[in-house]
């Protein structure tokens, strides 16, 4: 079977597809910041997968990167799949308000530290075998959402990342695809759900998502990206996905 990064691995959308990932008898290397949640998960995974092992990193981190990109290269041969999930929602601020160390510490984990992690584990991707670039995009990406300007321009770069990827990956056997999961039950909708609403318009209509029931399990989500994560095709390279679709 295959050997597969999962990034924001601790918990959410992350958790469960590493979870399924190791019932399906795949290696799976887990990659979350330090915490409880990080070693439950990566025991719940080992069950599973024996070989399994989690990667604490803080994407922010420069440093922590380049730690964890070699202990991975010393520890695995190559990587069928990387799946860069792991992002953060904050500042959640109107743009003239949001401060900038927080703005751009956004644009540094969700898309900077996805560049900086894949460029320094290059040598485990190219390959005579297919490697699976899967990146978690959000709706975000093509729409501005009010006090999500970070959010919302690092998930738009994230989308052209992807692209650039696939375009110039071609020639090692590397394929990229971007993937928005929906409205997810996961820790990022409790942030936003936490933020002071004179700070964010769109607080209400969160809450009610939640109070509602109109948020979707992880669980199902990694179900639905399984099959894209695992088998997308060369062809396929470059396209963004919406789980709504699929």
């Amino acid at each position: 079977m295959g050997v597969y990064l999962v990034t924001g691995a601790s918990k959410g959308i992350g958790r469960s597809l590493a979870l399924l990932l190791a019932e399906h008898g795949h290696q799976v290397i887990l990659l979350a910041r330090d915490s409880p949640e990080l070693d439950e998960a990566v025991k719940l995974v080992k069950k599973n997968s024996e070989y399994s092992f989690s990667l604490p990193c803080d994407l922010a981190s420069s440093a922590q990167i380049s730690e964890s990109a070699k202990k991975l290269i010393s520890s695995v041969d190559g990587l069928d799949g990387l799946v860069h999930n792991a992002g953060s929602i904050h500042p959640v601020k109107p743009m003239m308000d949001a401060d900038v160390s927080q703005w751009s510490r956004s644009i540094q984990v969700n898309l900077i530290g996805v560049q900086d992690l894949t460029q320094q584990l290059s040598s485990l991707l190219k390959g005579p075998q297919q490697t699976r670039i899967t990146t978690i995009s959000s709706g975000a990406s093509l729409r501005p959402v009010e006090s999500w300007s970070a959010y919302c321009t690092a998930k738009a770069g994230l989308d052209m990342w992807a692209r650039c990827l696939a375009e110039e990956g071609v020639q090692h056997n590397i394929s990229a695809i971007s993937v928005a999961p929906g409205i997810v039950d996961t820790g990022m909708q409790e942030d936003i759900r936490s933020v002071d609403p004179a700070d964010f318009p769109s607080h209400e209509a969160f809450v009610s998502y939640h109070t509602d029931g109109h948020l979707t399990d992880p669980n199902d989500v990694a179900s639905l990206l399984y099959p894209l994560i695992t088998e997308h095709t060369m062809g396929q390279s470059g396209q963004r996905f919406d789980v709504r679709d699929l």
